[in-house]
């Protein structure tokens, strides 16, 4: 076996390093924060398999180290390893959670946030030549990208926007790898906090949202009902809601503007009605992913990944961005951001029992976002080189921390 790759943790080149990961092996040893020893599947067929494998789990109980005490109590990581909720549970108790949650995702109710999401994105922006700078500027990511998903997202959870704010920015914090451990465990325990009272206030006047639905099953397996829900589980998932729900609907934005500015032959393929809005979101999450390196997933036995023993209880990161531009799957022209190729095959969304309940909502956000953002200024470019814009810091989330751009 190779020796372990250090993931950088600062992630200033997402994509160079997920290549050379996939090229060099299906499954490669990785060094995590705090030098925890795991692995990286980052090819296509070999990540769908491996999401797909009964014989891979999310709970941390499967975490060798952790379970060893051999990861240090504060860890950049422990957000992703511990939350009780969806993204850690198996079997009958991810069956349970997932149950609850997805009375909030069903295509009717999806359906019936698009007159409402179109008007969000309507109000931004009618606001949006208002941030402009003295040189014609705005910042699309903090004026459009952010607002609107987590507008949505509040909506669904019943979150006042008082709380927004402050959420993004401790899930900033939460998901950034190059956060120090003791200020990502503060900004977990801080979003606790926060959730808690979004909590109390639900209780104290329950609503037609996905918060107040879940108290209500919560309350219920008190009274002796069948839907079971610890606190901890209730503010579990809300956290997992708050972070997926937003921030990488935020980066697919972002990213697909990005994309579009750097391709403008692309672009105008759209523009003249040659390729859809949903061409653009779903190549978008091909070839630059909003999530870069999902954590986690534990081997229960031994497996093999193309010939490469992953052991049994080793932590490991879901490759997305590597395996969206893997010319095994997408031929020669992997690399190349192209609105007109085949679409559906991707798994920035995951694969199998954990696949994104959001996905639907999301991919109707973006749409929605992208065509009123075109309609309105189709001459909407990005005001610097794509290579100066800072990167999330980070190997998770897959974005920038800024879009300037000029309306046209």
């Amino acid at each position: 076996m190779t020796a372990a790759h250090p993931m950088d943790p600062s992630g200033t080149a997402v994509h160079a390093e997920a290549g050379a990961l996939r090229e060099a092996a299906a499954a490669c040893p990785v060094l995590l924060p705090g030098g925890v020893p795991g692995m990286i599947v980052s090819r296509y067929k070999e990540l769908r398999d491996f999401l797909a494998d009964p014989k891979v789990a999310k709970s941390a109980r499967h975490f060798a180290a952790y379970q060893q005490g051999r990861v240090p109590e504060q860890w950049q990581l422990n957000a992703f390893a511990l939350v009780d909720g969806m993204t850690t549970a198996d079997g009958d108790d991810h069956r349970r959670l997932r149950g609850l949650a997805t009375k909030a995702f069903t295509p009717r109710r999806v359906a019936a946030m698009r007159p409402w999401i179109g008007r969000l994105a309507g109000e931004l922006l009618a606001a949006l030549p208002g941030h402009r700078d003295g040189d014609g500027v705005v910042d699309l990511r903090l004026h459009f990208a952010y607002p609107l998903p987590m507008g949505v997202i509040s909506e669904l959870l019943g979150v006042d926007a008082a709380y927004r704010d402050e959420l993004h920015e401790l899930v900033r914090v939460l998901v950034s790898t190059s956060s120090p451990a003791a200020d990502a465990m503060a900004a977990q325990a801080r979003i606790h906090a926060v959730l808690a009272r979004v909590v109390a206030d639900r209780r104290a006047r329950p609503g037609e949202d996905l918060t107040s639905a879940l108290i209500a099953a919560r309350d219920d397996a008190l009274n002796g009902g069948a839907e079971r829900l610890s606190d901890a589980e209730l503010t579990g998932t809300l956290l997992l809601m708050i972070v997926a729900g937003h921030e990488t609907t935020l980066n697919l934005i972002t990213n697909a503007v990005r994309a579009l500015s750097g391709h403008p032959e692309q672009l105008a393929l759209v523009l003249a009605g040659r390729a859809s809005w949903d061409a653009v979101v779903e190549e978008t999450l091909r070839w630059d992913s909003p999530v870069a390196n999902f954590p986690f997933r534990y081997p229960t036995t031994d497996i093999e990944v193309d010939g490469v023993t992953v052991p049994r209880g080793t932590p490991v990161l879901a490759g997305y961005a590597a395996a969206g531009r893997d010319r095994r799957e997408y031929g020669p022209d992997a690399d190349r951001f192209d609105v007109t190729r085949p679409a559906g095959r991707h798994l920035s969304f995951g694969h199998g029992a954990h696949y994104c309940l959001g996905a639907p909502l999301a991919r109707l956000e973006a749409v929605i976002a992208l065509r009123e953002l075109y309609a309105a200024h189709p001459g909407l470019t990005v005001a610097v080189p794509d290579g100066s814009l800072p990167p999330l810091p980070g190997f998770v989330g897959n974005g920038v921390t800024e879009l300037p751009v000029r309306l046209g």
